[in-house]
């Protein structure tokens, strides 16, 4: 289906995880508008569907979890020329084979069979991720969430066997990164969103075509032939978001030297006392403590500052898990005094969404009634 849509032979393709629960999938159903549905029984016509603009190759649905998905629209052109940029970059040659074993109702897993199609080779796909299965596959490339590829590490794969890892979805802790390429992995970390048909940074810097600015209000904007054409059937969302063929993301960030360092998201600043924290930025360092696996950083209601910012982390040792003196002052080493965190949560793991991300409102209701020892300094 996705070979037909991409030559224009087939209709667009509207990919929904099989396990969405009913209403979900019954919302996102009545929002997108699909004029047929494909189900194991077969193929049947959903009364008041829209088709989609001849152009039009696939639509993702996006941030359904809390509210109406959006269906981003992808054009043939840009899933083709976000391929062809990244198998350039990556030096993939023709027949290699890539391993999918993300969700293809997510972009990440259906850019996977969009390379695996240009590269002229049959893609491997895993219905469920497995790191044992995934480091028996013989694929010469994959594309992981950091998740992933923290237990491919955990269960001592030998990761030097694949050409490549795409690494994204997710900022990657450094000490994830130094791990990984100690032990032999070429791993390349991506940065984009479905509005970019994915990973459209690698390392840092942008592929062939694909341009990256900082704007005065310090939000990442990225424009070339790699951008989504508009939300479906939101002709408001469409105008907010694009301006002047750029596309305006919601995330803070730098370019140094001509690489783009992303900050944070901006719907993820935290306001304490009058000051602005980026939690991103925050749990980048946190990250780097070497008693840390896994870190995010979040604001808390607080009644004298408006908001406290919270650390929730995964000690890399539960026996010996780090405490807030410490973080506190690795913050206070890089960043001003009131964006260390005032309080600490230590879990067993941190809630995720389907495509790899922390599950940011699962972890603020978390933390929203526990109370930490502040041991600040």
């Amino acid at each position: 289906m996705v070979r037909e849509a991409l030559l224009g032979g087939g209709p667009a393709v509207l990919p929904l995880a099989p396990d969405l629960p009913a209403p979900a999938l019954e919302q996102a159903l009545a929002t997108l508008r699909p004029t047929h549905v494909v189900t194991a029984e077969g193929v049947r016509p959903r009364e008041g569907g829209v088709p989609a603009a001849g152009d039009i190759a696939a639509i993702i649905a996006t941030s359904g979890s809390t509210g109406a998905p959006k269906g981003v629209e992808l054009p043939a052109a840009a899933l083709t020329a976000s391929a062809s940029a990244s198998l350039r970059r990556l030096g993939a040659r023709p027949g290699e084979r890539w391993l999918c074993c993300l969700p293809v109702s997510h972009v990440s897993g259906l850019l996977v069979l969009v390379r695996s199609l240009l590269a002229g080779a049959e893609p491997l796909i895993h219905e469920r991720f497995s790191p044992e299965a995934v480091a028996a596959s013989g694929a010469d490339h994959v594309s992981l969430v950091p998740t992933q590829l923290r237990r491919m590490l955990d269960i001592g794969a030998d990761l030097s066997r694949f050409r490549t890892i795409l690494l994204g979805g997710a900022a990657a802790p450094s000490g994830l990164l130094q791990e990984a390429r100690g032990a032999g992995a070429r791993v390349v970390t991506t940065y984009g969103m479905s509005e970019t048909c994915g990973g459209c940074v690698y390392d840092g810097v942008p592929l062939d075509g694909v341009r990256v600015e900082a704007g005065p209000d310090g939000r990442v904007r990225l424009a070339g032939p790699v951008l989504f054409s508009g939300y479906r059937l939101r002709p408001d969302l469409t105008a907010a978001a694009l301006e002047g063929g750029w596309y305006l993301t919601s995330d803070l960030g730098a370019l140094e030297g001509g690489r783009l360092r992303v900050l944070g998201r901006a719907d993820d600043v935290i306001n304490t006392g009058g000051s602005k924290v980026v939690a991103g930025a925050v749990a980048g360092i946190l990250a780097g403590h070497p008693g840390v696996r896994d870190a995010v950083v979040v604001g808390r209601p607080h009644p004298e500052w408006g908001e406290e910012v919270v650390a929730v982390v995964v000690a890399a040792d539960p026996a010996a898990p780090p405490v807030l003196g410490e973080l506190r002052a690795l913050v206070k080493q890089r960043l001003p005094g009131y964006a260390a965190p005032r309080a600490l949560a230590v879990r067993d793991r941190l809630p995720l969404l389907p495509n790899g991300k922390h599950d940011l409102v699962a972890i603020r209701q978390d933390i929203s009634g526990f109370v930490s020892a502040r041991d600040l300094c």
